[in-house]
């Protein structure tokens, strides 16, 4: 299956989890097992050797894991706040709908470890904002962002290349 045919999918969802929020459900690409696979291979161009790969709660964590197993890498959650057992970092951040607070544990990676961090949606860029920082605060540097769907009319991406030029980001979907 190609990565066209495997974004192709994913379904939209109107007026989810509120009113006026347009929902991208990629259960249906997950299901599908050469769908599934075609992302991972797709997101693994992206990857360095001996990097760590990090990967936002919740549907961030599916392909961040699929793609540190498929690479023999380590994989870094990034959780929501109170999820995570050890001593962490805490950053908040703002989403379309609301705010919220992101967790790493202070010893998730190697010093100055260079890491690929992958999340479902890129929308405002909060939420990727709010994990970079905390990559930085553990010891890391981000070299890529990875993301499968983006919300271009909310202008994450620009707002990540204004603070974080140095960072590329690739979408597969951009909407």
């Amino acid at each position: 299956m190609n990565i066209d045919e495997a974004v192709s999918l994913i379904r939209a969802i109107p007026d989810y989890p509120k009113p006026g929020i347009l929902f991208q459900d990629i259960t249906p690409l997950l299901g599908n097992g050469e769908a599934f696979t075609a992302v991972t291979d797709h997101f693994a161009q992206f990857a360095r050797a001996s990097t760590s790969i990090a990967g936002i709660e919740a549907r961030g964590f599916i392909f961040a894991s699929a793609l540190a197993n498929s690479m023999k890498t380590g994989f870094v959650p990034i959780r929501k706040a109170g999820k995570l057992p050890h001593a962490v970092f805490s950053q908040s951040y703002g989403l379309e709908y609301g705010t919220d607070i992101l967790e790493i544990h202070v010893d998730a990676i190697p010093f100055a470890g260079q890491v690929l961090l992958i999340d479902d949606v890129l929308a405002t860029g909060g939420t990727l904002d709010a994990a970079i920082q905390l990559v930085n605060r553990a010891g890391g540097s981000v070299y890529q962002i990875l993301a499968l769907l983006e919300i271009q009319a909310l202008e994450g991406r620009a707002r990540l290349a204004a603070k974080y030029p140095q960072i590329p980001v690739h979408s597969l979907v951009v909407s």
